[in-house]
């Protein structure tokens, strides 16, 4: 007899025992998931088995589908498999309602970058676009390079001295084809302090004297040509007024060495003279004093020069041995001052012309250029001292340096004006190719005159 009381409502009793002496039948409680969607009743495709279902008495149907609080005692009915439950078979049937194909921390079947149940998705970060990159940089290179350019010519254009008028010439012949430039070589010792005299062996002379005479004709379509004037050259000094006092000189039919028309009137009766000689228009001048010749050449690291043969000159402190060697700014000036150590003054001007043309493929080289550690010295040093005509501006400069670094590399002509003779130790110019000169430079041809060595 069983210890045991009997079931309470309906013969079930607590504990899992029944009051009669016979066992309890098998019976089958199932997990749910409760709050899902109720599932089809009947058999699903593909004849799973049916499946028992229990009524626990406290009308709640288990396993087969049937609504809650439909109760019937001992009624077996056949369930409908969950989908997507652990196990293969019915038997092992579990739905843990977290069955979704989902993998945690991710949604839409495990899309990477996404974000967990209940969490907002994140948005992927954008692939950088290399080609507006790209299109940016270049234009802020572009303006830096552009506002660089334009703070860079405000500044040099400043430091240019526009002293020389030369609308005060007078009776100026008429104009031709390209460009000439009368570019002078002064012994000014403006700024230059005792010390440096003394180093550059310039003396302590008070004014001012020319020290050299270039014309560059720079032609239109190119055939650059470089024409040395010797100081001592044979002229006359023509009618002029005045570059200070406006008084009107008269031609008196003077004969005088070239350079003394600077000592008497400066620039403007210099291209006066000239012009007067040779019947060549001069377009544009520029001079550079001793002190700023000397400081371009150091800025650009000094200028490389194939010396003909060796000579020595206590005057100007030159000291040269044959071969090629890198002048400094004090061994450049010395070497284009030259003059005692050769039998005429053809021979100092060929030296000038040669370094010149040099410095000027110095200055314009890559190195230069583009390096502003050397560019904006050069360009201090050389325009501090630099004295041009009231009309040129920085582009005039730019041609003037870009045509003798032209001849320097063999595009033009470098020459000695042509001499006839001498009188009274002046050279005498060649009238009748001094006139065949002047019309091959008026109309840019070819210049086929040659000059005296």
């Amino acid at each position: 007899m069983s210890d045991w009381p009997d079931d309470q409502g309906g013969g079930r009793g607590y504990g899992g025992g029944r009051g009669n002496s016979q066992p309890d039948g098998a019976r089958v409680m199932r997990h749910i998931q409760r709050g899902q969607p109720s599932r089809p009743a009947g058999p699903p495709p593909g004849g799973v088995p049916p499946q028992p279902a229990y009524d626990d008495g406290h009308g709640v149907q288990y396993g087969d589908g049937q609504p809650y609080g439909d109760a019937r005692d001992d009624v077996f009915e056949p369930r409908t498999p969950r989908q997507g439950s652990y196990g293969q078979g019915p038997d092992n049937a579990y739905d843990s309602g977290y069955n979704t194909g989902q993998v945690y921390g991710q949604q839409n079947g495990g899309n990477g970058g996404q974000g967990g149940a209940g969490q907002p998705p994140r948005t992927a970060r954008p692939a950088p676009n290399w080609r507006k990159r790209i299109k940016w940089t270049a234009i802020t290179l572009v303006s830096v390079l552009l506002v660089t350019s334009v703070i860079t010519y405000f500044w040099a254009d400043s430091k240019l001295k526009r002293e020389v008028d030369l609308s005060k010439v007078i009776e100026r012949p008429e104009g031709g084809a390209g460009t000439n430039y009368l570019i002078v070589g002064s012994d000014s010792r403006e700024g230059m302090t005792a010390e440096d005299k003394k180093k550059l062996h310039t003396g302590s002379a008070e004014g001012k004297r020319t020290d050299s005479m270039m014309i560059l004709h720079v032609a239109d379509d190119g055939g650059n040509t470089m024409i040395s004037l010797p100081r001592d050259s044979n002229v006359t000094i023509p009618s002029f007024r005045g570059a200070e006092s406006g008084k009107l000189y008269p031609n008196q039919g003077r004969q005088t060495k070239l350079n003394a028309a600077y000592a008497e009137d400066g620039p403007e009766l210099l291209v006066r003279t000239i012009e007067f000689n040779t019947g060549l228009k001069i377009d544009h001048y520029a001079e550079i004093g001793f002190g700023g010749f000397a400081k371009i050449v150091d800025a650009v690291g000094g200028v490389e020069m194939d010396i003909p043969k060796a000579f020595k000159d206590k005057y100007s402190g030159a000291d040269f041995q044959k071969g090629k060697q890198t002048l400094s700014g004090q061994e450049a000036l010395a070497f284009v001052r030259t003059r005692h150590a050769f039998s005429s003054d053809l021979d100092r001007t060929k030296n000038q012309q040669k370094f010149l043309a040099a410095l000027a493929h110095q200055v314009a080289t890559p190195g230069t250029v583009m390096n502003p550690f050397k560019l904006y010295p050069t360009m201090g040093a050389g325009l501090d001292t630099l004295v041009v005509d009231k009309d040129m501006g920085l582009f005039d400069v730019g041609s003037m340096f870009w045509a003798m670094k032209g001849i320097s590399g063999g595009d033009g002509k470098s020459m000695n004006m042509p001499i006839a003779g001498t009188a009274g130790g002046n050279l005498l110019w060649d009238k009748a190719k001094v006139k065949q000169l002047v019309e091959q430079l008026n109309n840019d041809d070819k210049v086929t005159v040659s000059g005296s060595d």
